[in-house]
């Protein structure tokens, strides 16, 4: 081979380079700019079999009283980071294409509301639900607890805590726990039931004798 030979082979395979490589950059960038897709979801609570264990392990007593109950001995919306506090991280995590602005609020996506079926492109119309609601922990044990913890149970993003609902449905709700209320959405009774054990397991939070009697209802037919 000649050298004239040699050097057009050579600027032959680094066309070829540069063109792979910049195959990759280009798909990188697509990837980068698309990013992945929301989880849409708070975090999958443990599986019916566990929850089924996790309800035989609660205490079971009567409600506690609400004297001395607030929303504000539950401090939230917490900061997260920067601007972000829980409830725009929630509605990013369980949103679809969210945007946000400076401020870390959400001003454009859509979300889908499990609870019942429907789908809203205003985050205004989206209430960020305790699943076990701040009332029913305290009168389950919480009352007992430091600011610092509430502070923590209100804003927990480690479990099958938060979920962003449709409005007027979370305040349908209330502070009902499932021997009271269930999602109209029947499909999701499971899934619901598994999520308000899984809470009350890890805060080791009580279960009145209807609650546990609904939630194993659900749990068995999972």
């Amino acid at each position: 081979m000649s050298r004239t030979d040699t050097t057009s082979t050579r600027r032959g395979i680094y066309a070829r380079r540069a063109t792979a490589v910049g195959g990759l950059a280009t798909l990188v960038g697509t990837l980068v700019l698309s990013g992945p897709s929301a989880q849409a979801a708070p975090p999958t609570p443990p599986s019916a079999d566990t929850a089924r264990t996790y309800l035989s392990q609660l205490t079971v007593r009567s409600e506690g009283s609400s004297d001395g109950y607030s929303r504000e001995k539950f401090p939230h919306w917490s900061t997260q980071s920067g601007a972000c506090n829980t409830r725009e991280v929630v509605l990013k995590r369980d949103g679809r294409n969210v945007e946000q602005n400076s401020s870390c609020a959400a001003v454009k996506g859509t979300w889908f509301s499990p609870y019942d079926g429907q789908t809203w492109s205003a985050a205004s119309d989206v209430d960020i639900d305790h699943v076990v609601p701040l009332s029913e922990a305290w009168k389950s044990g919480a009352s007992k607890w430091t600011t610092s913890r509430r502070e923590g149970f209100a804003n927990d993003l480690g479990r099958a805590q938060l979920i962003a609902v449709t409005d007027n449905v979370n305040q349908a709700k209330g502070d009902k726990d499932p021997g009271e209320w269930l999602p109209p959405t029947k499909s999701y009774h499971c899934t619901y039931a598994r999520m308000w054990v899984s809470v009350k397991h890890h805060y080791d939070l009580s279960v009145d004798s209807s609650e546990k009697s609904a939630l194993s209802r659900v749990l068995n037919g999972c």
